[in-house]
């Protein structure tokens, strides 16, 4: 008889680790051995199709006001009751919220192995990172999404052996273009010109935070624009901060330039027709963005902060800039719109590591791997 593993999904919305979770529940049902379970905060989003056609069955959802108060023991209590008449082996959670709420279900249901993940390292308050850290104590395992993640879990006091690096993985088909050379098409589709001549530099991140300092991008793209005329700048994502972004762009004088194209729901084709791909976050654990860059076979400039270093190879898949040097940013993202060698270089060695390092088969493996080991310790209490 299978054993039984539930994923703890925030919501589903199009981010990092809403999209990574969804994939692993995709990958844990293809491979077999673990029957999957999904659960959530909040049932919106667009992934709610795409995990809907896995058939895993109820989705249950949690509404939580606040971590505090009647109704977070109430929703801790129904999960835990979800867990015990399902007979849950492993709860497995992937952010903040899921921490904090899954942690404390699964610990009050008592029979399942508790896996916890943490995502990036300085996006969360001092206060918010100390809850956390007590959900950490009620987890078996807690699932850093980089080394540099890893590092900035210990150094806050978690047990080292306590936290398994597992990188995201990248399925490769994601970034597959329908048809590179229907590029006309393609910029039309994304409300894009579509002039022979244009070169384009693309972010893919959300426009829900300030941590991914958009603006260090816009003024960056400020002072490309002054040495280069016939490039155009491409922010994909959606999110609350979208219409003062644009307000921004337009104070910087490039408010023409620059193109706001909402959620992507075909990255492949953006990426298709994008020259220099760009990631200015001023914190990240592991970004998917870089890995769908690098295995789009795109150069990448992104500022040096959680796993970057681990994904981008200075000088031969991509260049790191300090987070908030718009200067040095434009200098490099320059660099490779005028060499358009190097850019390819840098595109080719980027896809070959990803395919690599960063697959979807090593997640699964060390996820299955890491499972399997909590469960035998587990065993023998």
């Amino acid at each position: 008889m299978k054993q039984k593993v539930l994923q703890f999904i925030g919501s589903f919305h199009e981010g990092g680790s809403e999209r990574q979770a969804v994939q692993l529940c995709s990958l844990l049902k293809d491979e077999g051995s673990f029957q999957v379970f999904a659960a959530t905060l909040d049932r919106s989003g667009s992934l709610l199709n795409e995990i809907g056609s896995l058939k895993l069955g109820e989705i249950p959802e949690y509404k939580l006001t606040s971590f505090y108060g009647a109704n977070f023991i109430k929703q801790a209590k129904k999960c835990a009751e979800f867990i015990r008449r399902n007979e849950i082996d492993v709860v497995h959670t992937h952010d903040f919220y899921t921490n904090i709420f899954g942690m404390t279900a699964a610990f009050l249901a008592r029979r399942p192995a508790r896996i916890a993940s943490k995502r990036e390292t300085l996006s969360k308050s001092g206060s918010q990172f100390f809850i956390e850290r007590q959900s950490f104590h009620l987890a078996d395992r807690i699932v850093a999404n980089a080394g540099a993640v890893k590092d900035f879990l210990t150094e806050q006091g978690v047990p080292h052996a306590k936290i398994e690096t597992i990188y995201n993985g990248i399925d490769i088909r994601r970034v597959a273009a329908e048809n590179e050379r229907q590029r006309d098409r393609i910029l039309t589709d994304f409300g894009l010109p579509a002039r022979e001549n244009l070169r384009f530099v693309t972010l893919v991140a959300n426009m829900r935070s300030e941590v991914k300092d958009h603006r260090m991008f816009l003024k960056g793209a400020a002072k490309i624009s002054e040495k280069f005329e016939n490039v155009r700048f491409i922010a994909a994502g959606e999110g609350e901060l979208t219409g003062e972004l644009k307000e921004f762009s337009n104070r910087c004088g490039i408010g023409d330039r620059v193109f706001f194209t909402g959620r992507c729901s075909n990255v492949a084709n953006l990426l298709a027709v994008s020259d220099v791909c760009v990631l200015t976050s001023r914190s990240e654990g592991f970004s998917n963005s870089i890995l769908e860059y690098m295995a789009a076979g795109k150069p990448v400039v992104a500022t040096d902060v959680g796993g970057a270093n681990e994904a981008i190879v200075e000088g031969e898949t991509g260049f790191l800039v300090n987070s908030e040097d718009d200067s040095t940013f434009s200098k490099r993202v320059l660099e490779l719109l005028s060499d358009s060698e190097k850019a390819a270089r840098f595109g080719k060695a980027g896809r070959e590591r990803v395919e690599r390092l960063f697959s979807t088969d090593a997640q699964l493996g060390k996820t299955i791997e890491l499972y399997k080991s909590v469960l035998a310790d587990r065993s023998k209490i």
